[in-house]
């Protein structure tokens, strides 16, 4: 409740005790007892099975660590930075399968295989969707290992020779010579889901985090991620 219409605890916990008038077995724990409850939550994406087989689309997004405006900043000088989500969401069911809270500083290509390796906990992926962020070598020997195919766009001024990478030049070979058809042989276009989701949990949960400190704040997103695909569930298995 507290997560979803964005209550502070002095209003959660009034909420809390007024629902006591409607039924009495109803605990009203004060502000610091749900302030500690929630701070020692161990939040978890669902592990429901998934099927095999799956396609998935892998991005990056920022939210804001506060909630104070544009006007602030530019004022005061105030830059408290913010956070990446990194996530990596079933093309075709549009669940969040794996998520990483980093910094701002960490580049998004370092976070690819964290998050296949946690996804594939839960399912085979035969393909992974990214952008030119996830075009690192490192990453397509990655994948060319774990079997899985990548349809990772290069950048345009890519060299089409192997460099020590066999897989990523078989890839920059064919999207150099056609991007346009590369991308709807490979299904490219599915890399919006992610993009989808990430619009879904900002517009449902806001554009940034309550919490102070990383811990807090990696639990409160989890969270957020955790309640998006149990929405999403009620909509894709009626």
């Amino acid at each position: 409740m507290r997560v979803l219409f964005h209550l502070p605890y002095r209003q959660t916990e009034g909420f809390l005790k007024a629902l006591r008038k409607f039924d009495s077995r109803i605990q009203g724990p004060d502000i610091s007892t749900i302030d500690r409850r929630v701070n020692r939550l161990d939040v978890k994406l669902d592990e429901e099975g998934y099927g095999d087989d799956l396609i998935i689309a892998v991005d990056a997004s920022g939210i804001k660590v506060s909630n104070r405006g544009d006007w602030v900043r530019r004022k005061w000088k105030v830059r408290r930075g913010y956070l990446k989500i990194h996530n990596a969401v079933d093309v075709k069911r549009k669940k969040i399968l794996a998520l990483k809270v980093t910094d701002e500083k960490l580049s998004d290509g370092r976070v690819l295989q964290p998050l296949v390796e946690e996804a594939s906990k839960k399912t085979k992926i035969t393909e992974t969707v990214a952008d030119g962020a996830y075009d690192t070598k490192s990453n397509f020997r990655y994948l060319d290992g774990k079997g899985i195919k990548p349809a990772i766009k290069v950048r345009r001024n890519s060299s089409n020779k192997a460099g020590g990478c066999m897989p990523r030049k078989l890839v920059a070979q064919e999207y150099l010579q056609d991007p346009e058809a590369w991308k709807r042989k490979h299904g490219y276009g599915q890399r919006w889901m992610v993009e989808s989701a990430f619009s879904s949990l900002k517009r449902t949960f806001g554009e940034y985090v309550s919490a102070k400190t990383m811990r807090n704040m990696t639990n409160e997103i989890m969270l957020k991620a955790s309640l998006y695909n149990l929405f999403i569930g009620l909509t894709t298995n009626p």
